[in-house]
């Protein structure tokens, strides 16, 4: 029997029938050309198109897009067109080709759809915001529920792996903590002199030094860059592990993937960022004090004299107590968008991307409602 692809005219007219037969498979791709081309061409007294496929033998990708091509040139002119006989093994292949691209262009947008199309827009953009924020809620909820379970059982927790998350997200940060902070205090305190200094104020740039460290500036510089190593590191370590697939292995072997890889993170970042936080913070207040020392002509006693006059327990309090909270939103943002990957490299480094933009922008968010409420209780 003949390999070779073929479509025949069985019958004209207004009601075309064809009869379809051969390889219609990719090796055969300019045969198929050939035959398909003439019939994509619909004569002006057409009123329906069928096609017989029962004497095909073989049938691939190309084959079912070809006819798929042929089929859709007869119903964009708005004329019935189909498919008889086709072997039941290959209609689901034909039927994912079918769906390829099934969707109709979007309509130009006109002025009086204008309203429309913004609302539409509006609805498309919560949409996006609520798959954004699914994941993030689901890895919380998973988070919790294993943190209540390994109080209940203390054997599950994995001491090992926490302390080691602790010495690469806490102990091997400090060094670019301390000197980023030291410069931030830097340049915080030349600033100051130099606008103050012409209003004879120079002595509050140490309130204001001290006030924005420990307050603000001092967590807000160490979450950010917490997130942008620690938390990137963490979404590539848990996209590779997915992409091969080792998180499926652990649930196969009967393991919790959260108790076993997020907790851990989780706890180590929650652990490390008030201790970043305090260094960096003293980071700062010492960088500032050397620039008032040397540009400002301020000796250290004056600084540290004034220093304790402008700060009180509550100020550092309140940075110390963000921390925690800042910690936890970059540890689950960074897991949740890590356990997003799919298997391709692409998707890894966008993931990757994505958490650390998304762990930034909730940082800061959060910053702003803590400042919100200590202003309320008046601290």
């Amino acid at each position: 029997m003949s390999s070779e692809p073929l479509l025949s005219v069985k019958a004209g007219g207004e009601y075309v029938e064809l009869a379809a037969g051969g390889f219609w498979t990719a090796s055969h791709a300019a045969s198929l050309e050939t035959l398909i081309a003439p019939h994509t061409q619909v004569s002006a007294c057409a009123r329906s198109l069928s096609i017989d496929m029962t004497g095909v033998q073989a049938f691939d990708t190309f084959g079912a897009w070809l006819l798929e091509k042929l089929l859709r040139s007869w119903r964009g002119k708005g004329l019935e067109a189909n498919i008889v006989g086709l072997a039941e093994h290959y209609k689901g292949l034909f039927r994912e080709v079918e769906r390829t691209n099934s969707a109709p262009l979007e309509k130009r947008k006109s002025r009086l759809t204008q309203p429309l199309w913004w609302m539409e827009s509006l609805g498309r953009r919560v949409e996006k915001l609520a798959y954004t924020l699914v994941p993030f809620l689901n890895m919380a909820g998973a988070f919790g529920l294993a943190l209540v379970r390994t109080f209940t059982q203390p054997k599950s927790f994995r001491g090992t792996s926490t302390v080691h998350h602790l010495d690469r997200v806490g102990w091997q940060a400090v060094p670019i903590i301390l000197l980023i902070s030291f410069l931030i205090g830097c340049i915080i305190a030349q600033q100051g002199i130099f606008h103050f200094r012409q209003y004879g104020a120079d002595i509050y740039v140490v309130d204001m030094v001290g006030v924005l460290v420990l307050r603000e500036i001092g967590v807000l510089i160490v979450c950010i860059m917490v997130a942008g190593r620690s938390g990137s590191a963490y979404t590539a370590e848990l996209g590779a592990m997915k992409m091969r697939e080792e998180v499926d292995a652990l649930r196969t072997m009967g393991f919790n993937p959260v108790t076993v890889l997020i907790i851990p993170r989780v706890l180590a970042l929650v652990i490390a960022v008030p201790i970043l936080t305090f260094l960096g913070s003293m980071a700062a207040l010492y960088g500032g004090g050397l620039v008032a020392w040397q540009y400002g002509g301020m000796s250290p006693d004056i600084f540290i004299t004034r220093l304790q006059q402008a700060i009180s327990i509550t100020h550092f309090s309140v940075g110390m107590i963000k921390a925690p909270f800042m910690a936890l939103i970059i540890g689950l943002v960074s897991c949740s968008e890590g356990l997003l990957v799919k298997g391709s490299a692409e998707s890894l480094g966008s993931r990757t991307t994505i958490s650390v933009v998304k762990s930034i922008f909730l940082v800061i968010v959060m910053d702003g409602v803590f400042a919100i409420f200590f202003a309320s209780v008046g601290m």
